[in-house]
């Protein structure tokens, strides 16, 4: 009886000693002692160092305690081009750089940086590939751009194409084999940004994906852009919203409505949209009072406002203008999933969305289809 209870009370203890922190240990050989090594994550502005250790006889260590969920990080060493990506996750973690082929780094230790190598050992066979075909090709390409050689390149970039998209497939079935491995969530949100799926293909992973998984950052803002995506759709109703004018007063799009309207994301900063306000403006002007209504709303930066302001009366704008002045975090840009300006959304007199990013002529030959003017 003796025996059992040690027993139970040397499960107990090894329960209660699971480690609640992360402790990465990194091989770095060929690397001088006294090199600074970077435990770095990403946010909207760049790189943010979490912490910083020294190379001591070919090693280095990091330690620290998560609060919440995974992330992705890196792992840079200074002098050296390139980072390693890992999952920082509470467990031990081990890096191990090669410093003359960065690519050719090795993570493990934990679940999702055992599955982040194997995912990197899968890419690696196509990797290779990749490089082998640009290493024989780099001097036929260089000729055909020289002479330009436009089918030749055509050709080449053709054949360069199918190393992506059997990239793509091959992360697909990762992605449909893993489940539980949090580089999923970081491929399916790739996929969004880059629109190589549509949103509800992404969907469609997205459900299948462990719950671990999906209350990830990550996680979480696959959801966020599904939704944003979907409820912006071409034949979708555009999702009402409201901000403050140049002046403070609360502007919204339902009360900003004509027969069509147009709402125009934009920014005082930003070139190509101050290129493209003339032929807006022209347009405005010619058709305004044949139902067009516009609403712009800018992507300028808090502190900034006064640059805003003086852009719309430089450039004649004379429709209603609102802004939250959050620069990228900006809640309508947000909400319609803008990941670049210029972007535009034109509605029909329901409020429905029936065109995305026309420019010039594209777009005043809409209007007036929707006016039924000619």
């Amino acid at each position: 009886m003796k025996k059992i209870a040690l027993l139970v009370f040397a499960a107990l203890t090894v329960i209660s000693c699971k480690k609640d922190g992360y402790e990465i240990t990194g091989l770095a050989k060929g690397v001088e002692n006294g090199k600074k090594v970077y435990l770095e994550t990403q946010n909207e502005t760049g790189p943010v160092t979490l912490d910083t250790a020294v190379v001591e006889s070919e090693k280095f260590k990091f330690d620290g305690k998560l609060k919440e969920g995974v992330e992705l990080a890196f792992v840079r060493i200074e002098t050296l081009n390139g980072s390693v990506p890992l999952v920082l996750e509470n467990g031990d973690i081990s890096v191990e750089f090669n410093k003359d082929t960065i690519q050719n780094s090795k993570i493990g230790g934990t679940k999702n940086n055992d599955k982040f190598q194997l995912y990197n050992n899968e890419s690696q066979v196509i990797y290779k590939k990749m490089m082998k075909f640009q290493e024989v090709n780099q001097q036929k390409m260089s000729d055909a751009q020289q002479t330009q050689d436009t089918a030749t390149v055509s050709v080449l970039m053709k054949e360069y194409n199918k190393f992506q998209d059997d990239m793509n497939v091959q992360s697909k079935a990762f992605i449909t084999k893993n489940p539980d491995a949090f580089i999923s969530a970081l491929l399916l949100e790739n996929f969004l940004m880059r629109s190589y799926l549509t949103p509800e293909e992404v969907k469609g992973y997205y459900e299948k994906l462990d719950k671990s998984i999906v209350d990830t950052k990550s996680g979480k803002n696959i959801k966020k852009m599904i939704d944003a995506l979907t409820s912006v759709n071409i034949g979708s109703v555009a999702p009402d919203f409201s901000a403050p004018s140049p002046d403070g007063k609360m502007i919204s799009l339902k009360e900003s409505m004509g027969k069509v309207t147009l709402i125009d994301f934009w920014a005082s900063w930003c070139g190509p949209c101050r290129q493209e306000n003339p032929n807006v403006v022209a347009m405005y002007n010619e058709l305004h009072e044949k139902g067009l209504n516009i609403i712009g709303v800018s992507l300028d930066k808090e502190g900034e406002s006064q640059k805003w302001k003086d852009a719309i009366a430089k450039d004649g704008l004379t429709w209603n203008h609102i802004s939250n002045l959050k620069h990228w975090k900006e809640p309508i840009a947000e909400q319609y999933n803008v990941k670049s300006i210029p972007a535009t959304f034109l509605l029909d007199a329901s409020g429905k969305i029936v065109a995305k990013d026309l420019r010039g002529e594209e777009l005043k030959a809409k209007v007036k289809e929707l006016l039924g003017v000619q």
